[in-house]
């Protein structure tokens, strides 16, 4: 269904009230599939907030891939698990800028007006969790917007206070609403989990990717000297742009690439090539670093962990996020004990690990980069562009703004506006 991007941004009510319900794309049971077919927009009661929640008006959304697996209902259908059952329906949206428009009880850091960003864990309070140890260890963490009901594709969403942040000045609703859910998870991997310091050596696979454009600014900030592989000469400028040293045109060694066909079990000869692939590219990697790399940033999985195993140098760091490409993974193991390497596993952040990389978002030390904002009935056909893997970066839909720079209020670098992708 079309719906009218200029009524979407209309809003009768003033912040501290609600209306009765609001236009939302939804997802339910009966129609998972194709995400061109699985959303739909319907007239949803507007929820309130309980204690320690707020509703959020919804400027802008990013989109992300979590809501393509929701829409098909694979690997898993969303709606076994988390407020699902209660409540029947999805609204999907794991990203957000927006306005504060009524809190809950207990809620004493934001007011109806302020502007914010939604950051996307959610944690029960009573979890003891997230009193000492990091929320992201507590039972009932779950990504907002995916695991949970009310997403951002919708007028309003309803968040914990916790997942809200100061938006930055410099930045536009569209701009704002895009980054959250890649920049904080490349954030807590190379900040937290590998301790990343001035003078670190990384590789960057997929640099210029979601999340990859902000792995390559975040090594550059903290003073490290990055190179990332890229698919094209074009994406390596790019990312020389955001800070890294060099690049590498991973086509060049397409040959280390694990697959089914090259598995050691089924093919040595084949997965003997393709160990000579590695071996080259690791030496491409160790001369433009000057050495073999301390952190390797991964999230592309099966096909290249064999290699990010064997190329991280001695005591050397594997950060691994996700698996794009299969989640069984297989590697020699030999060349993480003899040379004592450590995996470590790394999820979205918790929400000091969000406030800390906001505020060099703010700052303007870290920029978005977006490909494309689309007015609000594009919802289904930007999920299905990412089914479908035809689209060239990240997209935001536009839901109380009409205007792509409505919402700055300071000069400063915004985003970066370039056709990206591993």
């Amino acid at each position: 269904m079309s719906v009218d991007i200029a009524e979407i941004a209309k809003i009768d009510h003033e912040p501290g009230t609600l209306p009765e319900t609001m236009t939302a794309w939804v997802i339910r049971p009966e129609r998972e599939g194709e995400p061109i077919d699985a959303f739909q927009t319907e007239q949803i009661e507007v929820p309130e907030p309980s204690a320690f929640e707020v509703i959020v008006r919804v400027m802008a959304a990013g989109v992300n891939f979590n809501n393509v697996w929701a829409a098909l209902g694979k690997p898993v259908s969303v709606f076994g698990y988390g407020d699902h059952p209660e409540f029947g329906h999805h609204i999907g949206g794991s990203d957000a800028s927006g306005i504060v428009w009524k809190v809950g009880p207990g809620v004493t850091n934001w007011k109806p007006g302020d502007e914010v960003v939604v950051h996307c864990n959610q944690a029960s309070y009573e979890d003891v969790e997230v009193h000492g140890l990091d929320p992201m260890a507590a039972p009932s963490q779950k990504i907002w917007g995916y695991e949970t009901t009310w997403g951002s594709f919708a007028q309003f969403t309803k968040v914990q206070a916790q997942q809200l942040l100061p938006k930055p000045r410099n930045l536009s609703w569209v701009e704002a609403s895009a980054y959250g859910l890649t920049y904080f998870t490349a954030y807590r991997m190379l900040i937290n989990r590998c301790k990343i310091q001035a003078g670190h050596n990384v590789l960057i696979w997929g640099a210029a990717g979601g999340l990859g454009v902000f792995a390559c600014q975040i090594a550059a900030g903290a003073g490290a000297n990055a190179v990332g592989v890229v698919s094209s000469e074009e994406k390596g400028e790019l990312v020389k742009q955001l800070g890294c040293v060099d690049y590498i045109n991973r086509n060049e060694f397409s040959a280390m690439m694990r697959s089914d066909a090259n598995h050691p079990a089924l093919d040595p000869a084949a997965d003997k090539a393709r160990f000579k692939a590695s071996l080259g590219f690791a030496k491409r990697v160790k001369s433009i670093l000057g050495d073999a790399p301390d952190i390797v940033f991964e999230h592309v999985g099966a096909a290249t962990f064999p290699t990010s195993v064997f190329t991280v140098k001695p005591f050397g760091k594997v950060v691994i996020c996700g698996a794009t490409s299969g989640y069984t993974l297989d590697f020699d193991v030999r060349y993480l004990w003899m040379k004592q390497k450590e995996i470590l596993g790394s999820h979205f952040a918790n929400a000091y690990e969000c406030w800390r990389a906001n505020q060099l978002m703010a700052e303007g030390k870290v920029r978005p980069v977006l490909w494309k904002a689309m007015d609000f009935d594009g919802v289904p056909a930007a999920h299905q562009m990412l089914h479908e893997n035809k689209h060239f970066g990240k997209i935001t839909i536009r839901v109380g703004t009409s205007d792509d720079n409505a919402g700055r209020h300071e000069d400063g670098p915004g985003a970066i506006w370039a056709e990206v992708g591993g």
